[in-house]
This record gives C-alpha cells, structure tokens and sequence, in this order.
C-alpha cells in the first residue's frame, strides 16, 4: 500500500508484495541455526529469495500478465522498494511504524506518512524535526526491541531448538516453510524421549535465566542492529540527519554495529 500511495510503478509494487515470501517459521530466529551464518546481518532470507521465488507459482503468474521476472527480481531497479541501512525504504518504513504502533510508542503514522515524500525515487521527509523523530523512534524501536537482548536470547534459543530438531531427523529444512504450528507439532513427540531437545524446548520457552556477562559467559551471540539516517528537505536541499545534526553521526557510526551479547545461562 505504502508503494502504491507514492505512485510506485506496478513492478515495483509486485517486488514489495512478494520480498517476504522466502521468510520461513518463527522468522529470523532461523538466522540463529547453527549453518544459517547470519546472525549479524539476518539475511538467509534474502539469501534464498531468488531460488524460492523462481520454484514457486509466482513466475507462471507474472508470464501471465506479461511482467518480467528478471526485472522483478533485481533490487536495484527499486530504490523505493529496497535499500541498504542507513536509508529508508518502504519495508522500513512499513515495519518501523506497525511496531510502534504494536507497542504504543505512537498512536498511528499519519504524523510520519504525511511528512514523508517520494523525490527522485527516494524517501525524504520534508523538514528535518520529522525526519528527526522517525530517526529517533526507530532507533529507540531497535534497543528495546530488534537488536534488545531478550529477543537475542529468544532467537538463539529457539535457532538451537530447530538446529537441533534438524540434527535428528524431526524435521526437514522443507518443514520450515509450513507453519510455526506444524512444525512445533513434529517436534513435540520427541521431547520426553529426548531430554537435550526437552531442555531447548525450555530454555525456548523462558524457563530458566540468563544474563550479559563478558566475564564469565556460555556462548557470544550476535544480533543485527538497524538504524536509519534519513534524507530530509533543510533550507532548500536534500540533507541526510547526520549532516544537520553531527551527535547523530555518532549515534549512527556505534549503533549500526551488529550487537554483542555474552551470555550466561542459568544452571
């Protein structure tokens, strides 16, 4: 909705439409598999969206409307669509302000939508106090939530559950493109025979501690950090936040570093 709204070319609506589609259960919980290697960048999405898009259904309905795949297919012709942090894009934008508005961190986002413009296919906000506070709120969204430790903690161990269902044959890599609910229904008969997945299911589930500690720690996980520097009309011209306000730049230049955290489990 966000790309029509701006006048996106029908392409690049499909290309927004369909870049989830290679997400697979509990979501990016599976970056924290131990083969998946992504945890900084929480990309084995994207990884395997070219493939899983091409054996889908989705090629024969493109053909039938006469739309290339190819083109759908490259990022590159989409800048509204998709770009590399520290920009904005729709995606962005999109789950930036459906958490805040889960978490009530703001009421609706009529304030930022209607602040925002799509200039020489790219977002600009059109003053620098709502590009400001867009930068701000999500950067506030990202400590408490994306890159927070609990959720570290919540996708490790649930990536060491799967991992370990996957290990064992309870499962397939095919299964972790059903549902969360079938493939919890394929690992639950395992976990009073097994007591090492019995002990990941707990741990999956909250039943145990944990704390941060460099000093004496189990195992070092990585969590992708994401903040945004975004483009903003100032004075006449396109200037990005960092370049108006330079405590931002450094704010930047620390937060976009993937998060360490040194985990110690409770015995």
């Amino acid at each position: 909705m966000l790309l029509k709204t701006y006048g996106a070319p029908i392409e690049e609506q499909i290309a927004g439409l369909i870049h989830d589609v290679s997400h697979t259960v509990f979501s990016h919980c599976t970056d924290y598999i131990s083969d998946a290697d992504s945890e900084k960048e929480q990309n084995c999405h994207d990884k395997i969206f070219d493939e899983f898009v091409r054996k889908s259904e989705i090629p024969e309905i493109l053909k039938k409307y006469n739309l290339n795949l190819d083109y759908i297919l490259d990022n590159k012709n989409f800048p509204l669509k998709e770009k590399d942090l520290l920009d904005l894009c729709a995606d962005r934008i999109d789950y930036g302000l459906r958490t805040a508005i889960f978490h009530k961190k703001i009421k609706n986002g009529k304030y930022f939508i209607n602040n925002l413009l799509a200039e020489n296919k790219q977002w600009v906000f059109k003053d620098f106090e709502s590009a400001e506070k867009y930068a701000k709120l999500f950067l506030n969204l990202n400590t408490k939530f994306w890159s927070s430790l609990s959720l570290t903690v919540i996708s490790r161990n649930v990536g060491d559950f799967l991992w370990h269902a996957l290990s064992k044959n309870y499962i397939s890599k095919t299964d972790l493109y059903t549902t969360d609910k079938i493939v919890l229904e394929k690992i639950k008969p395992h976990i009073k025979t097994d007591s090492k997945l019995s002990l990941l299911f707990d741990k999956m589930n909250n039943k145990g501690s944990f704390r941060n500690n460099p000093k004496s720690y189990d195992v070092i996980v990585f969590c992708k950090s994401r903040v945004v520097d975004p483009l903003c009309l100032h004075k006449g011209k396109i200037k990005r936040v960092s370049d108006i306000d330079l405590k931002w730049k450094s704010i930047i230049k620390q937060e976009s570093k993937p998060k360490k955290y040194f985990l110690e489990f409770g015995r």
